[in-house]
């Protein structure tokens, strides 16, 4: 892609004299381009003094990019003209495609069919265009060209970059490219990672995302990518309001958003959850790549309180200063300053004062970045401030309250963070901090030996039947994975139940066995403890309550079930996701799944470390470990269930399944209920 963005001559193919309209705005742009610039349009011999051109196949030389803003019906023509005059790049800026319903999808699909005849790298359609600050190539209908910057941009929204545009002029913010990518029918996020993974002038990422097409590819990407520069991410379409119903918990917790979470941190990528994040976390990343332990210095004691805070809120760590530190603080402060972490120099500090606290404290080793908090006083020069902190070497993370105009524009050029909030300071170094410490080594994934023969038998019995639900007869798999599971046996008539419930051994579970019934215990569908004069009375209770509650479930019979007593509920689940692939997902069950969400989502498959990270970042994690002095559950066998379960998920095609619960003991653990979707055969 060195052509596309790097082009030694572009062409208009669109070029207007009507100021106002998009063709006029390019025109305007790229006739400041640094390099060769033709001017396209069959109607004009010539507009503003540049000599105009019937199409593309007049141009006296070949040309690196196209840039294409006419009528969508006419761009595919236009599109193989580029073709077949050798033009490798085309921006198509023209709308009027899949956006706007089945018409436009026809005409996307025959520029698709052009572009990939020529092999072209295109860009679009329904975009804003394309910006490389560096060489002064606006291919945009933004009348503002930003500064150069080492930041570059990736937008599906073309309205939100101008607007980034816009602040970013104010912010004196730089960008080294800025692209939209519109409705992505050739080149996508991936493409162009890939190429600014090696880009000089890049050092951050941004990538502002509404959807993906190819997650598993755009995981493979961004994760190499992120081994070399950050990845700062923003995703918009968080909710989904108005989804269908899911058969499992699974199918309605592992909602989109989170599959894209879960795949954006198994990347290595910063997800930002605010536009104030979003710039506040590249900006900190584009040059600010030490964390460790912080220290706060600061002239006013509040600001300097809610900077200690967040270090902990965020789950970082307040560094404690040297005794030669404290003992250097106490030669130049003030007897009433605090000398110890944060180090308070108190009100009535200047800027000489504020200059030489900071350098004794970056000076200390056990010092990894510094907060730097000013508030407005009298005494203080912002410019000499800013002039000090230009010379520490560590990463330092500037809050110069009401700094001037001036000032603050020097902090920007030397890209050292200014945030009027201490909080968002903290913020963005738990970001650079998430960055650094993220494990970008190859995982290792687990195979386990299983009964495969058997599974595949049991599978196909259940394809042949027809099933698309399958219910706790698919325990049968779990027991070919080696899952341990509670004994059971399903009856059609009472006389069977007590057959079974014999053969288990008392006291024993009762529940239904239906489709259609997902909280079984909400209707009376469920028993437990049920011993043997209570078997057949509570088979036809269960029949009955749903029966009058749900009259059109499907009753395929009641679950015998060992009574398994003790031990901790959990849940496993799993969702494919025609992005990204199989969702896994764990927590803890009953209350914490229903009421806290309290959950871990991975993509699988997964290696021995995911399972173990999985458990261990749920919030109710303690209950695991034991509180109060109970003894610690099996967290080894739990994450052997979890890769087994992964592993099962990844041999069929499955589009959701679930064990809810999964008994966790101090040794061992027993699966007790499962359902299963299977995935429909196109």
């Amino acid at each position: 892609m060195e052509s596309f963005f790097y082009p030694k001559n572009v062409a208009l193919v669109g070029a207007s004299p009507e100021s106002g309209k998009v063709g006029n705005v390019l025109l305007r742009n790229l006739k400041n381009f640094r390099g060769e610039f033709y001017a396209v349009n069959p109607k004009y011999k010539e507009i503003d003094g540049l000599k105009c051109y019937p199409s593309v196949l007049s141009i006296p030389e070949t040309v690196d990019l196209a840039v294409i803003a006419i009528p969508a019906k006419f761009v595919a023509e236009v599109v193989e003209d580029c073709g077949i005059r050798g033009i490798g790049n085309v921006v198509v800026i023209s709308g009027g495609f899949k956006e706007v319903g089945v018409e436009g999808s026809k005409l996307e699909r025959k520029l698709v069919e052009v572009a990939r005849k020529y092999k072209m790298n295109l860009l679009g359609p329904n975009c804003l265009g394309m910006i490389n600050a560096e060489i002064g190539l606006n291919a945009t209908f933004s009348e503002i060209m930003p500064k150069f910057g080492k930041v570059a941009f990736l937008s599906q929204s073309g309205a939100f970059i101008l607007a980034v545009i816009s602040w970013a002029q104010k912010a004196k913010f730089g960008f080294s490219k800025i692209l939209s990518l519109g409705n992505k029918a050739i080149l996508t996020e991936a493409d162009f990672l890939g190429f600014l993974a090696n880009d000089p002038a890049t050092e951050v990422i941004m990538l502002y995302v509404e959807g993906i097409q190819d997650g598993q590819r755009f995981i493979e990407v961004a994760r190499e990518v992120s081994k070399k520069k950050p990845i700062v991410v923003m995703k918009a379409g968080k909710t989904e309001s108005g989804a269908k119903a899911a058969s499992s918990h699974t199918g309605s917790l592992a909602g989109s958003y989170e599959v894209y979470k879960t795949a954006f941190e198994q990347s290595g990528i910063i997800i930002a959850e605010t536009v104030e994040e979003f710039f506040d976390f590249a900006f900190a990343l584009s040059k600010n790549r030490s964390v460790g332990d912080i220290a706060i210095l600061t002239n006013s004691g509040g600001p300097g309180v809610m900077a200690s805070d967040a270090v902990e809120l965020y789950g970082l760590k307040l560094s404690e200063l040297g005794f030669g530190t404290v003992e250097e603080l106490k030669r130049i402060l003030p007897p009433s300053a605090n000398f110890y972490n944060p180090v308070d120099i108190l009100g009535d500090a200047d800027t000489e004062r504020f200059s030489k606290a900071l350098e004794i404290i970056a000076r200390d080793r056990n010092v990894g970045s510094i907060v730097a908090i000013l508030a407005p006083t009298a005494q203080i020069n912002f410019r000499k401030a800013v002039e000090k902190v230009r010379s520490i070497q560590k990463s330092v993370y500037c809050c110069f309250m009401g700094i001037d105009e001036k000032s603050e524009e020097i902090l920007v050029e030397n890209q050292i963070p200014n945030f009027f909030d201490p909080t968002r300071a903290v913020r963005a170094i738990r970001a650079v901090d998430r960055y650094l410490n993220f494990d970008f080594t190859e995982k290792e994934l687990v195979k386990f030996n299983v009964d495969k023969e058997r599974a595949d038998r049991i599978f196909a019995e259940f394809e042949r039947a027809g099933a698309k639900f399958v219910g706790v007869e698919g325990m049968k798999l779990l027991e070919c994975y080696k899952i341990p599971t509670a004994r059971w046996g399903i009856a059609k008539t009472a006389d069977e139940a007590e057959e079974i419930a014999e053969r288990i051994g008392y006291p024993v579970a009762m529940k239904i066995v239906s489709p259609d019934v997902i909280h079984k215990s909400d209707l009376g569908a469920l028993k437990l403890n049920v011993g043997k004069e209570e078997v057949k009375s509570s088979f036809y209770e269960i029949i009955s309550k749903v029966e009058s509650y749900i009259p059109e479930a499907r009753i395929e019979g009641v679950l015998v079930q060992e009574m398994v007593r003790g031990g901790r509920e959990v849940i496993l689940g799993m969702k494919k996701d025609p992005q990204f692939g199989n969702i896994l997902m764990f927590g803890l069950g009953g209350l914490y799944v229903e009421v806290f969400k309290d959950l871990a989502f991975r993509i699988a498959p997964l290696s021995r470390k995911d399972a173990y990270e999985m458990i261990k970042s749920v919030k109710s994690y303690a209950l695991l470990k034991g509180i109060r002095g109970e003894k610690m559950l099996d967290i080894d066998g739990l994450a052997d269930a979890i890769l087994r379960f992964s592993q099962l998920s990844m041999d069929y095609p499955i589009s959701e399944m679930e064990i809810n619960p999964l008994k966790v003991f101090e040794k061992g653990c027993v699966a007790v209920d499962f359902r299963m979707l299977l995935e429909v055969r196109k």
